[in-house]
């Protein structure tokens, strides 16, 4: 019986590890978070100047092709800045009992249906606003919760 258990509870958690999102950045093989560098670290809540940083960075290189997470609508645009700068932009998902934005990316469209794995759009140039920076895609739960589970 507790061999049994043990088991049961390596499959669980190697499910849980494995996340139910599909791979985001063509040439990555897996949803890397980034590390720190001179502009600040990528995990859920990691200090940024006066403010916790309320999403994830997920690893991926300028102009890479980026992909839906999993099947759902794209709600529309959002913008992480007030001001105007290269890389200003994202999209808002709903579907599968998630709700995220994803920024820094050039989306194929603001509105419509789309798949787990499809092309969402392209990562904007992090290098032109924030040289140094390991280039990401940054994704938020849209209630501010931890989506790091899902990587």
């Amino acid at each position: 019986m507790f061999s049994t258990g043990v088991f049961l509870c390596a499959v669980l958690i190697s499910t849980a590890l494995a996340g139910p999102w599909a791979n985001i950045c063509a040439g990555r093989s897996s949803n890397e978070i980034r590390t720190c560098d001179s502009h600040g670290c990528g995990q859920y809540t990691a200090q940024r100047n006066h403010r916790l940083h309320q999403g994830v960075d997920v690893l991926c290189s300028d102009g890479s092709t980026v992909y839906a997470p999993f099947t759902g609508m794209i709600v529309g645009q959002e913008k992480p800045y007030k001001n105007k700068n290269a890389i200003n932009n994202g999209v808002r998902i709903s579907g599968r009992g998630f709700c995220i934005k994803m920024f820094y990316i050039k989306p194929v469209k603001y509105k419509g249906s789309i798949k787990k794995g499809e092309k969402l759009g392209t990562l904007l140039p992090l290098q032109k606003v924030y040289p140094g920076i390991q280039s990401h895609i940054h994704i938020e739960n849209c209630d501010l919760s931890d989506p790091t589970m899902y990587l």
